[in-house]
């Protein structure tokens, strides 16, 4: 296998993301995973190794089924789920799936994530809860695709986290930070009073403007 081949620097960019996950405080120790995609294949957090001592070498790769075709450790346990997501989303390049403490109360408390601020935008209308199934299996990835559909780019897990989509990895990243920070927003929000919230129509308008207009396109 030739070096290009190996995806050496989308296994990379795994490492570098996980670190930066740590860092914004999206998850603790070695919780959570990662993955870019190459065309059929997909680099992926390697299954219990902490985020500091990744590198492209420990970081598997697998292709769209799951099954490992470099590497010499376990891919993440929620490989399922990754590559569930990229066989029904085309336009996913990078998967963050993070345990984010004020979304991940909203999974735990089963309720969907609404239109309380605009940066909601960067992920969907509102952020939809997949029902609970155990972490790992085939049978979460398929609730959580389900949920998110063609047009949100991230889920809610219940009683568990948040998977978040992009076209890259950064992408992605940047999506499960809006998420966290819209669910502390809206979390502070309904202590304090009864937040407004913006119309689907509006939120729909500002996900066109983002993906058109906003930073340097």
């Amino acid at each position: 296998m030739t070096e290009p081949e190996t995806l050496r620097a989308e296994r990379e960019q795994v490492g570098e993301l996980g670190r930066e996950m740590l860092a914004q405080g999206l998850t603790r120790g070695t919780g959570g995973n990662v993955s870019v995609r190459s065309d059929d294949h997909v680099a992926i957090s390697p299954s219990g190794v902490p985020y500091e001592e990744v590198t492209h070498e420990t970081v598997p790769v697998v292709d769209l089924d799951g099954e490992r075709i470099r590497g010499e450790l376990k891919p993440s346990n929620e490989t399922p789920m990754h590559t569930i997501l990229y066989r029904e989303r085309d336009d996913v390049g990078g998967i963050v799936h993070t345990h984010s403490p004020y979304a991940s109360t909203f999974a735990s408390l089963n309720e969907p994530i609404p239109a309380s601020h605009y940066l909601i935008a960067y992920a969907g209308t509102e952020i939809p809860v997949a029902g609970y199934e155990p972490p790992g299996t085939e049978a979460l990835g398929e609730l959580a695709a389900e949920a998110m559909g063609a047009d949100c780019d991230a889920v809610l897990l219940k009683n568990h986290g948040v998977m978040a989509v992009g076209a890259t990895g950064a992408d992605a990243l940047e999506v499960a930070q809006m998420v966290e920070y819209c669910a502390r927003i809206h979390y502070q929000a309904i202590n304090v009073g009864e937040p407004e919230l913006l119309p689907e129509s509006e939120v729909r308008k500002l996900r066109e403007m983002f993906s058109e207009t906003y930073g340097q396109q």
